[in-house]
């Protein structure tokens, strides 16, 4: 094990650390369809699977960032991980000092009429046993890449990505009933697992289909309370992985996501990408499909780091992300790499902000100065980030 593993597991004692995790999907050869399908060769299904995928992030990214970094990898089950590699992705994760941070059915590879919501009671029964396994591999061959403190164990995702419909029927009421019912139950398997993987609901307001069930932080919350509510699913270790880029694509305030998730105590995962909203850089935004851009230093960014770490989030802050079409290998690692400082960068200037000024100011409808104090903030989260990224 190197000095900056060992130097990272003392800071861990201490509790000063921060918990990000990188996705397997980011490193790929090429999204293809309308963009190129080999820019990266190296990184094709033939030259890097997931173990690789692990050790190259613990070789060429987990170097460049701050000692107090702990990171944890993401898997879709079962085109990233499965019941063949499952063992030898929790060997890589454990000999690298990293974790499993997050788990996730990848659904949407094999069903395209509703997932466990269809209307075509097979497909939901394979989707159901579909996500049961998924569990399993967490309890079972996964189990030794868990971190070993009970709140920092690895998140369930459960992506809408299949539950979504392009009728305007009734029976989109059907498919409501289904997901509660296959959610409820899958719930009650993992409570009789152990009950120790936090269990989150992932927004998205379309992609794959024009509509989607659960296009919200706020439906997901409230479909968490009607499952306490009708099945008597407790809420405990249940709850949100918001990603920014999800509520930016249709027009929503994903501050205020985070201020609904921390009311409800269903702050459990994020996935602090962006799809360039509100930098004034890069485009995209509302209306646009998803870009997946890594984390931008802005102010709803500090905002966000603001309210989650007063509302005592320590979890796991997952980049979901994708290269750039044209990027090489470097520069495709370069940007995960950016995309983590630029959150660490905005945490740290919202810590050094003056939080009691910023309220008076708006207690006294100064705005014009609040918005100079949040100015001055973001200019030191972009300082602070040139100083972690060149040193």
């Amino acid at each position: 094990m190197g000095k900056g593993l060992v130097d990272r597991m003392g800071e861990e004692e201490m509790g000063e650390v921060s918990l990000h995790s990188v996705c397997r999907w980011t490193f790929h050869a090429g999204k293809g369809g309308f963009v190129p399908a080999d820019s990266i060769p190296e990184w094709g299904p033939e030259r890097l699977d997931s173990p690789g995928a692990v050790e190259l992030v613990a070789g060429e990214i987990a170097p460049r960032l701050p000692e107090y970094v702990v990171l944890g990898m993401e898997f879709h089950y079962d085109y990233e991980v499965d019941e063949g590699n499952a063992s030898a992705v929790a060997e890589a994760l454990v000999e690298n000092g990293m974790y499993l941070a997050l788990i996730t059915p990848g659904a949407h590879r094999h069903f395209a009429y509703g997932g466990v919501a269809s209307l075509d009671p097979e497909e939901r029964r394979k989707a159901e046993e579909f996500a049961r396994r998924a569990v399993d591999l967490a309890y079972g061959p996964l189990r030794p890449a868990w971190h070993p403190e009970p709140e920092k164990y690895p998140t369930l995702v459960l992506w809408n990505g299949s539950w979504g419909y392009d009728l305007a029927s009734p029976a989109v009421a059907d498919m409501y009933r289904n997901l509660k019912e296959s959610v409820a139950s899958l719930c009650r398997y993992e409570e009789e697992k152990g009950g120790e993987l936090f269990v989150a609901l992932e927004p998205k307001p379309n992609e794959g289909h024009p509509a989607m069930l659960l296009p919200t932080v706020a439906s997901a919350i409230l479909f968490w309370k009607r499952l306490a509510e009708e099945y008597g699913i407790s809420p405990r270790r249940k709850g949100v992985n918001k990603e920014f880029g999800h509520s930016e694509m249709i027009g929503l305030d994903h501050v205020y996501d985070t201020v609904e998730e921390a009311d409800n105590g269903m702050l459990v995962h994020m996935h602090v990408n962006s799809q360039g909203l509100n930098d004034g850089i890069v485009l995209g935004g509302p209306g646009k499909f998803d870009v997946d851009h890594g984390v931008r230093i802005n102010g709803m960014n500090l905002a966000v780091a603001a309210i989650a770490r007063e509302a005592g989030f320590a979890r796991w802050k997952g980049h979901d992300m994708q290269p750039r079409p044209y990027d090489d290998r470097e520069r495709a690692l370069d940007r995960v790499v950016r995309s983590i400082l630029s959150w660490e960068a905005c945490a740290r200037a919202e810590r050094e902000m003056d939080h009691a000024l910023l309220r008076e100011y708006l207690s006294r409808r100064d705005t014009a100065r609040a918005e100079d104090l949040i100015r001055e903030a973001v200019m030191e989260a972009y300082r602070k980030f040139l100083e972690m990224y060149r040193g």
